[in-house]
């Protein structure tokens, strides 16, 4: 019988043939019409601004919170004198492998006592469960290709980051279940951190029979620079950190041709 894991696996092996790393791999996954998308964006836009969104925000909050140490109770943390300098909100960028791989930047967060909030694909809001639950109310952002709703998704985004708390965005785009290389960035993390002038707190996981988050060196945007500038240079930047923290990690070469070993069991 051939499990939905091994569908994926085998859908991560054909994508990295043919050079894809961005693409959905997972099978399942809610399937939304633009239509309905436009209406799960709206609805949860309004209800934001209710006091049952609140009380299920506190609710999702704290779920998260205690997943977190479950999660997490062997996960280590290797570099945490990198977020000293920080002095601002900031932006947060991490490999993508997991469902809830983001417990593993909440417990960085949480040493910081930073509010994390993190960017999610505006078709997590059609998830039911509790994956879905919290996809809907801890602190979640969905971001959307309709462009009204994208200004607004701009602007929130543009106030938590004028603030001291931290922006979760996952720049690979799609999760790759236990995929343990970092694949190739797309941009828009990084132009949000230079159109908000705010640093990319740069991180890599390592998968073996725990978690090891590395952050890595913090990367600023450069004063004398324009935000499109600025974006290739971090983003090129950050993915460089990220293969050369994979290589020390795992003490290989990163080569984009399917290994085994690649997807951590």
């Amino acid at each position: 019988m051939i499990t939905t894991r091994k569908i994926v696996a085998d859908n991560i092996k054909a994508a990295v043939k043919e050079g894809n790393f961005n693409l959905k791999m997972e099978v399942g996954d809610p399937k939304v019409s633009p239509d309905k998308k436009r209406r799960l964006v709206e609805k949860n836009v309004s209800f934001r601004q209710s006091n049952s969104y609140k009380i299920k925000n506190g609710i999702a909050r704290g779920i998260a919170d205690i997943a977190t140490k479950i999660i997490n109770v062997k996960t280590e943390i290797i570099g945490i004198e990198n977020l000293e300098e920080i002095k601002s909100g900031a932006i947060i960028t991490s490999n993508h492998f997991n469902p809830v791989d983001s417990t593993i930047i909440r417990k960085m967060t949480q040493k910081q006592k930073k509010r994390l909030y993190i960017v999610s694909q505006d078709t997590n809001l059609a998830m039911n469960g509790p994956v879905g639950f919290l996809m809907k109310y801890a602190d979640t952002i969905p971001i959307s290709e309709d462009r009204k709703y994208l200004n607004g998704c701009f602007k929130e985004m543009a106030f938590l980051a004028s603030k001291e708390d931290y922006l979760l965005i996952y720049p690979e785009q799609e999760m790759w279940f236990n995929y343990r290389k970092p694949r190739p960035l797309k941009r828009g993390a990084y132009y949000y951190a230079a159109k908000f002038n705010r640093p990319v707190i740069s991180c890599f996981v390592e998968i073996r029979d725990h978690y090891i988050l590395y952050i890595l060196p913090t990367i600023y945007p450069d004063p004398q620079k324009g935000v499109r500038e600025n974006s290739i240079i971090m983003c090129q930047t950050d993915y460089q950190q990220k293969k050369e923290a994979y290589e020390r990690a795992y003490g290989k070469e990163l080569v984009y041709e399917f290994e085994d070993g690649d997807i951590a069991e």
